[in-house]
């Protein structure tokens, strides 16, 4: 790694909800080897459309040793292989499905032969790489301490996750980002704020390393691909078929964008339709009995329906890596209403019952941060869009 001549790192972050944030550490990356006499450049992919709501999307930096190992790098216009990925909201190790027409692809594709993925998460490195692809190469897995930061395109909540990804960074590639340039860079970036520069050396320190071998990860995420003819093959006129009424399209699913996803207690729901009417995604079906059941291939994650379903506890947002399928679960409510109540108040800790709910249990969506220390699955205050959401 000594005597290479670059190195290229991508920042995977979920659209317009952590666009500054990957901006910023780009940028970061970039001040501190330029301390060390290094140059390098900060771009984005896209920077329109595609980063809409919790759509994956990417922002790269590249550092050389001089500028035409530069101008050689920045030739490519997306790198194909990268040194380094850094997830910064560890639901996106799922897998991501950026634009649509690649279909999910493993979050360590880009990911050269022992290169490195960085994630950051509250959680183990095994628990981690649990929801992540099956390894077709090795790697490293670093987990620098945090939960997502919705450090967004409007609003930046500034909790110092771009100082200890630079920390982290600089553990890896100390040729690169000596671990002073980083303190010093961040204590440009943090306009002398001395915390920034405690914050580096906490990812610097806190960041743990696990190797990863070939066939390590799971193999239990669906397999979403498409064959797509390529321009010489496409006929003069493309027919699109519509959908019938009530059929959903069986390629387009959404729920790469989702960081948390909300389970419902049927037996509390009192068919107001209210989340059938605000979700913005249409991704309720009513079912023979008049309950909304999610559509879980087609939900974003964006919480609206827990904030205006009027009934405690009966929508739950639950962090998305506690699921391993996007099975529906109505069925299995009809079917066996204690397996799925178990199911309920195993996912969202909250009791299944509104009696213990209101004599005991800690309703998540009356108090967000009571609730974040008692059960840290299920935490509305991490979703962007609800009330006590990071954005607001």
């Amino acid at each position: 790694m000594a005597e290479e001549r670059s190195v290229s790192i991508e920042v995977v972050y979920r659209g317009i909800f952590q666009k500054t944030l990957a901006q910023r550490i780009c940028r970061s990356v970039v001040l501190a080897a330029r301390k060390r006499g290094h140059t390098g450049t900060a771009f984005a992919r896209y920077g329109d459309s595609p980063e809409r709501n919790g759509v994956p999307a990417k922002q790269f930096a590249v550092v050389a040793a001089d500028e035409l190992e530069l101008e050689a790098s920045m030739a490519k216009y997306e790198p194909s292989v990268v040194d380094v990925s850094i997830a910064v909201d560890d639901t996106l190790v799922k897998g991501v499905e950026s634009w649509a027409w690649y279909g999910r692809q493993p979050i360590w594709k880009p990911v050269r032969a022992n290169g490195w993925l960085l994630v950051t998460s509250d959680k183990k490195p095994d628990e981690v790489l649990a929801q992540t692809d099956k390894a077709e190469r090795p790697y490293t897995l670093g987990i620098v301490p945090g939960g997502a930061s919705f450090a967004g395109l409007w609003v930046y909540k500034d909790d110092h996750t771009d100082f200890r990804v630079l920390g982290a960074l600089a553990k890896i590639l100390p040729q690169w980002i000596a671990l002073d340039d980083a303190k010093a860079a961040s204590l440009e970036l943090a306009k002398g704020d001395q915390s920034a520069v405690a914050s580096v050396q906490y990812g610097y320190d806190a960041t743990t390393m696990r190797r990863v071998k070939d066939g390590e990860g799971t193999s239990g995420h669906e397999v979403l691909q498409f064959k797509k003819p390529g321009w010489t093959k496409m006929r003069p006129g493309v027919i699109v078929e519509a959908r019938k009424p009530g059929e959903r399209n069986p390629y387009y699913k959404k729920y790469g964008a989702r960081t948390m996803r909300p389970v419902v207690n049927f037996d509390t729901c009192i068919k107001c339709t209210m989340c059938w009417l605000d979700c913005p995604d249409e991704c309720f079906e009513v079912t023979p009995e008049g309950h909304y059941e999610v559509v879980y291939e087609a939900c974003i994650g964006c919480g609206i329906c827990a904030q205006v379903c009027p009934v405690k506890d009966c929508i739950v947002m639950v962090d998305e890596l506690k699921f391993t399928d996007n099975k529906d679960k109505w069925q299995l409510w009809k079917t066996d209403h204690s397996k799925y109540n178990s199911w309920f108040e195993d996912m969202s800790g909250v009791s299944a019952d509104p009696k213990k709910g209101a004599s005991g249990s800690v309703p998540p969506n009356a108090n967000p941060a009571a609730n974040a220390a008692t059960n840290p699955g299920a935490d509305p205050a991490a979703n962007p869009t609800t009330s006590a959401g990071g954005d607001e």
